[in-house]
């Protein structure tokens, strides 16, 4: 069991696992949450230390870098080719293979980079614990996206997507990774993050309308891509109200 949940850490993190299979990865995707509580609490404690010390604005970029370096920049690279997907002309299937090409396309690049800018101007506008508690429940909430995402979607091909899809529609999971999700985001973020949960699921059901009339379902790619939407929307809420 813990080697199971060893791999889901591996697949979300930079961390090795030895039994990191998309099998085992989907089977357990419902404590996706989890995660994020961990990168949450990692990263948070790291730009809640540095606030103490630095300009909000350096703290900001240390802090997009720290989350860039844990994950890997996984789910930023399934942005880029969402963005890249998008953009495209013509038949779902040509917007299918633009997400594919291993190159990064002229709206790939644009998108990750307003993405970035972003993430850092947002942080930017918070410190303290409060910055912790931003990061902590911003975190929470993106990997909860992905769990919601791949239980309301359907595979628009055969690929690493599908096993996710699969396994979540068991909606017993859906539930157990809402309470994970819950608890922590009502504890720390009160009103404020139930509000952030309300626009993490309304940008979610967003994505799956987009991504199911322009590639007639959702595919890895736009599983990362909400991970990161998701984070940014829930941080803009947060230091906005």
């Amino acid at each position: 069991m813990l080697k199971e949940i060893g791999s889901v850490f591996s697949f979300l993190t930079i961390f090795p696992s030895s039994n990191a299979t998309l099998e085992n990865i989907a089977k357990y995707m419902y404590i996706f949450p989890i995660v994020g509580i961990a990168i949450g609490l990692l990263v948070g404690s790291f730009g809640f230390g540095l606030s103490f010390f630095f300009d909000p604005l350096l703290v900001s970029l240390l802090v997009v870098a720290s989350i860039a370096i844990v994950t890997g920049i996984h789910h930023a690279d399934g942005l880029a080719d969402f963005a890249d997907g998008l953009m495209v002309k013509g038949t779902k299937e040509k917007k299918l293979k633009a997400m594919k090409d291993l190159s990064t396309g002229s709206a790939g690049i644009v998108g990750l980079v307003l993405y970035l800018v972003g993430l850092i101007i947002t942080i930017s506008l918070t410190s303290g614990f409060d910055l912790f508690k931003a990061i902590l429940i911003s975190e929470i909430l993106a990997k909860f996206s992905m769990v919601l995402l791949a239980s309301l979607g359907k595979s628009a091909t055969l690929g690493s997507n599908s096993p996710f899809v699969h396994v979540m529609k068991d909606k017993k999971k859906l539930a157990a990774a809402f309470i994970i999700m819950l608890i922590p985001v009502t504890l720390i973020g009160e009103t404020t993050g139930l509000i952030m949960l309300g626009v993490t699921i309304a940008l979610t059901l967003f994505l799956l309308g987009v991504s199911t009339r322009s590639f007639g379902g959702i595919t890895g790619d736009v599983i990362g891509a909400t991970n990161e939407l998701t984070r940014l929307a829930s941080l803009m809420v947060f230091v906005s109200i």
